[in-house]
């Protein structure tokens, strides 16, 4: 799949109309519930079957072509390159797209994560539990688990709601 493609893709969920339309589809109702007039509809929908989200079924009712967004998801992957350290293949074990699919449970790999997830945190700097929150959320639900791991660990120290780095490795 092309670059064009993509292009054409986003392009539609950009238009308004196109987009209404969509909608529509997907909440499982007829195109004429976007709203729009009838040739606005049919000029949508013409769009939308041309660039492969919408599709007509034996009824002759519309629906969205969910598929599409896999063949873009696809399109868009990058082959895994090979992991220079043990560190970095623990790392693209655990994390897509910066976010943790799960909290590692052997406790070797989960140091080298916990390690990762505390160069968020600027040694000497102090801060209040909300933003500690706010940035482990970034990295998974469960950040209070997170928060505990990093304290039980040494990686962060706490007293008072009142968080800072404590351990961890440092860039130089």
């Amino acid at each position: 799949m092309s670059d064009e493609a993509i292009r054409q893709v986003l392009g539609l969920l950009y238009q308004e109309d196109t987009l209404r339309v969509l909608s529509a589809l997907a909440l499982g109702g007829g195109p004429e519930e976007s709203g729009l007039d009838r040739e606005a509809v049919r000029r949508a929908l013409d769009r939308l079957e041309r660039g492969g989200l919408a599709v007509q079924d034996e009824g002759g009712r519309w629906q969205v072509r969910r598929e599409r967004f896999r063949e873009l998801l696809h399109a868009t992957a990058r082959p895994a390159t090979p992991a220079a350290s043990p560190q970095e293949r623990v790392l693209q074990a655990f994390l897509v797209e910066g976010r943790l699919r799960a909290i590692p449970t052997k406790r070797d790999k989960q140091l080298v994560v916990l390690n990762y997830i505390a160069q968020v945190f600027e040694p000497g700097v102090r801060y209040p539990e909300k933003e500690v929150d706010v940035a482990l959320r970034a990295f998974h639900d469960d950040y209070a688990a997170l928060r505990r791991y990093l304290v039980d660990d040494g990686l962060l120290s706490r007293e008072n709601n009142v968080y800072w780095r404590s351990g961890g490795s440092v860039d130089a």
